[in-house]
């Protein structure tokens, strides 16, 4: 120790106290003593001058600061002549030891011994300075063990979780897994003599006592034992080996491993070694023997994951049938789970492909449940009735096929075949039977004197044609100063439902739905001219078969602006609106009473053969930019009356078509002006019993003088297959004609407000009395458009410690009935000692948010559970 710091130590003391005792026992010091500069400080060796004159001198000189220097032991109090002297003083010792507890501020001189053996450690300057943060005076020889490690490690928390944490993750380097790897920091711990320590702190935790321990085996118990304790039923006799042998203790493996997953800033390290142990325990062969029931509450393993998916496909592709309820509840439990939660899902590629697994299998049990409402086909009592089925039920069809595609080409980049045989299913009823099925029904209602091509008219649905003056006029006739009109190219019925759900989970926004019956054929430009304000529609017949409304050119977007200024409108691209900003836009729409808007996502990826196959991809980013126009439209503009629609829908299958999908015409007839794959325009072109045929007069409103004869094929087919054929439209099958209306309004009221549903804990008791315990909880209210669904971040806490595993709960019921509300978990209790008359918590946090929204408090008593 230098002279400048005894100086400095020595001046401290003597700022409070006259007289110091200075006892150095080796003389470490004695030569040097005289050397320091202490200011009006007298030196005095005690084996030099007698007791009473040393009492003298400080009696007669009440001023006067006294060193009091001896290099013999301090004596015994029974022969102290300065003893009366000593007991108001204060003592000194300069020897590293005695340093070295003053610096940690450690109260008990009975660590020195256990000091000197951690001299290694002690060593470095660095990590006495982190240690000081961690240290408690009252911390005995085990507790600086375990910050010492947490120093070396760089642990988040001095406990032996956090130690664990960042040793397992040392065992992962740049990506790649080395489980024999001996990383720097072990080799620190080692090299520090703490090795015997960490193993110590194992025992004591885990229980963990192997003659040769190991980084790896530990790992390999831990992560076993928290994979058997959650399986229903005996473990694999593969595994039992690793189970940690005390029950009471093996429970913290459970609450490591739970931590551990939930950690944001280490799962990736849990995601890596759980991967490398499942392999070599050949997990997967393991697990082929368990059903997905028996490991529903099982989360450690990815290996878990894709044996519960293999299980519940193999489940729907046998017709569960009154059993999709159960199957339903276990996708449902797994996404609250670590591997598919969707929080995680944008995380990593295999979170994205697991949660889309569930996904499509949650899509494909609804699919055939539907399907098996209606294995007889579909029949249709009148035109009114079909179009009622369509816009209420069958639409599912398509939202539900369209959900599970989606949801599997996410899974594709994975190489994986679990849902093949799924997939071919699923396209097998949709190609092969629901359109099929619906082309017949649906071609009943067409044809005939009393069909639909004979009157183009359905009680209680307005034509398309007539869009402005029963819709957008009742809006501006009842005072609306301004009305923003949304035309989505392609915005097909089923996906408009979906936007609804979107738009209704927002707060002072209601959007309801209704439906347009679309014009025929059902291509973009006759769709797009019908929804304008007009008097009259009519073809002018040139090479691009312009059309006219009320004599005037609106083929184009600034043909359409120009018209719309007559009507204090205007026509804009829904894009550069957007890029306008909030300022430049009011200033755009401040002059305008009608504001026509015009999306393209859908027809703009579809209609194309290089990218038809990405037509679902483009109705879910539809769903996500129309949510996002509607938002800026009343935020921004102060839209408060808001009508989104289209100009036709589209019909999409994923499996190639064949000759037989074809509508074949061995020529075009003599008079046709335009020929695509969904219809045939032109004049005079007679009848084709392959082809439904009208004139537009019907089914558009055009004026008799500047209409076309059209032919449009019957069901699904097409014509020709030209330029991609997967994605269709222009003829009349329902997932074209039936025109979507969307309304949207902002309101203040209460009723307009959205919250998510609110949960209480069920049951009478209060107390804990098992390492692992079930809760069980009640949704207060259904979800509904207004009452959103919420998960929660469930645990046991002392205070806001957490005493247990956390466990994540979504509520999401729509049910009516209290039963089908309930949900239940499991929380294992960190073993330890628990004072049974106090209160702990059961607490659960909003899992976005992590706003507390329950706290129950209960006792913890383990004592009887832990006796057997």
């Amino acid at each position: 120790m230098s002279l400048q710091r005894i100086t400095d130590s020595l001046n401290v003391l003597f700022a409070s106290h006259s007289i110091v005792f200075w006892h150095d026992v080796e003389g470490e010091f004695s030569s040097v003593v005289e050397n320091l500069s202490l200011e009006n400080v007298k030196l005095i060796r005690l084996h030099e001058t007698p007791a009473l004159q040393i009492k003298i001198d400080i009696e007669r000189h009440p001023e006067q600061r006294w060193l009091l220097y001896s290099s013999n032991p301090e004596p015994d109090p029974k022969i102290d002549w300065l003893l009366d002297i000593r007991l108001r003083s204060k003592s000194f010792k300069a020897d590293s030891t005695s340093i070295l507890l003053d610096d940690l501020g450690l109260a008990s001189q009975t660590l020195r011994g256990y000091l000197k053996e951690r001299a290694k450690f002690l060593r470095s300057k660095d990590r006495v300075e982190r240690l000081k943060r961690l240290v408690v005076a009252t911390d005995n020889a085990d507790d600086l063990d375990r910050k010492m490690l947490a120093v070396l490690t760089r642990a988040d928390q001095p406990e032996l979780f956090s130690i664990l944490q960042r040793l397992f993750a040392a065992l992962v380097c740049e990506g790649e897994v080395d489980l024999n790897a001996q990383p720097k920091i072990w080799q620190d711990i080692l090299s520090n003599d703490l090795g015997d320590a960490f193993w110590r702190l194992a025992k004591a935790q885990f229980g963990y006592a192997e003659n040769e321990p190991s980084l790896r085996d530990l790992l390999f118990r831990i992560l076993v034992t928290d994979c058997c304790r959650s399986m229903t039923g005996d473990p694999a006799e593969a595994l039992k080996h690793f189970i940690l042998p005390e029950r009471k203790l093996a429970a913290n493996a459970s609450v490591f491993a739970s931590r551990w997953r939930s950690d944001l800033t280490h799962f990736t390290s849990y995601n890596l070694l759980t991967a490398a142990v499942a392999q070599d325990l050949e997990l997967g062969r393991v697990l082929s023997a368990f059903s997905a029931d028996d490991l529903s509450e099982v989360m450690t393993f990815e290996a878990v994951e894709r044996r519960i998916i293999s299980d519940l496909k193999d489940r729907i592709l046998s017709g569960a049938g009154a059993a999709m309820d159960s199957v339903l509840a276990l996708i449902a439990r797994r996404r609250d789970g670590h591997w598919a939660n969707p929080i995680l899902a944008n995380t990593n590629e295999l979170s994205r492909a697991l949660a889309a697994s569930y996904d499509a299998l949650e899509a494909a049990a609804h699919f055939l449940t539907l399907k098996a409402q209606y294995h007889d086909g579909f029949s249709f009592a009148s035109n009114e009735a079909g179009f009622s089925r369509y816009q209420t039920e069958l639409f599912r069809f398509d939202q539900l096929y369209r959900h599970f595609n989606r949801a599997a080409e996410a899974v594709e980049p994975m190489g994986w075949a679990v849902l093949h045989g799924l997939r071919e299913r699923i396209e097998s009823i949709y190609s092969g039977w629901f359109i099929p099925q619906l082309s017949s029904a649906w071609g009943k209602l067409l044809e005939g004197e009393t069909g639909l091509l004979a009157s183009w008219r359905i009680p209680g649905i307005i034509n398309q044609q007539d869009f402005f003056n029963q819709v957008v006029m009742p809006l501006s006739d009842g005072g609306a100063k301004r009305i923003f009109v949304v035309i989505s190219d392609a915005f097909r019925f089923e996906v408009a439902d979906e936007l609804v759900q979107t738009i209704n989970g927002k707060s002072r926004l209601k959007a309801s739905l209704s439906s347009l019956l679309g014009v025929l054929p059902s291509y973009t430009g006759l769709g797009m001219v019908s929804l304008l304000p007009h008097q009259t529609l009519a073809y002018k017949i040139n090479s691009n078969l312009d059309l006219l409304a009320d004599g005037k050119p609106v083929s184009t977007m600034e043909q359409r602006n120009a018209y719309l200024g007559s009507y204090s409108g205007v026509a804009v691209k829904a894009e550069d609106l957007l890029a306008m900003g909030k300022d430049k836009g009011r200033e755009f729409v401040r002059d305008r009473r009608l504001v026509y808007i015009y999306h393209d996502r859908i027809d703009l990826i579809g209609d194309k053969q290089s990218s038809e196959t990405k037509t679902f991809e483009a109705a879910a980013d539809t769903v996500v930019e129309l949510a996002q126009l509607v938002s800026f439209i009343v935020n921004s503009l102060n839209g408060s009356n808001v009508l989104l629609t289209a100009d036709h829908g589209f019909i999409y299958q994923e499996s190639p078509l064949e000759e037989a999908d074809k509508s074949a015409l061995s020529e075009k007839p003599e008079g046709t002006l335009r020929a695509k794959k969904r219809y045939l325009l032109g004049q005079g072109i007679g009848v084709n019993d392959k082809a439904w045929y009208g004139n537009t007069a019907l089914t558009a409103g055009t004026e008799p003088e500047g209409s076309l004869d059209f032919w449009v094929p019957k069901g699904a087919n097409r014509f020709h297959f030209a330029g991609g054929a997967r994605f269709v439209h222009g003829s009349a099958m329902p997932q074209e004609i039936v025109v979507p209306i969307i309304t949207v309004r902002e309101s203040e009221s209460e009723l307009a407000k959205t919250k998510v549903v609110s949960i209480s804990l069920l049951g009478a008791s209060n107390k804990v009395v098992t390492n692992t315990q079930r809760f069980e909880f009640i949704q207060n209210e259904a979800v509904s458009e207004r009452v959103l669904a919420r998960s929660v971040v469930v645990s046991l806490r002392d205070g806001d410690k957490p005493i247990s595993n956390e466990q994540t709960v979504t509520f999401d019921s729509t049910s009516q009935l209290l039963d089908e509300r309930k949900r239940s978990l499991l929380l294992t209790v960190l073993s330890g000692s628990y004072d049974r008359n106090k209160d702990y918590f059961l607490v659960a946090r909003d899992a976005a948010t992590k706003v507390e929204v329950l706290r129950a408090p209960l006792k913890v008593d383990l004592a009887f559970s832990n006796d057997f």
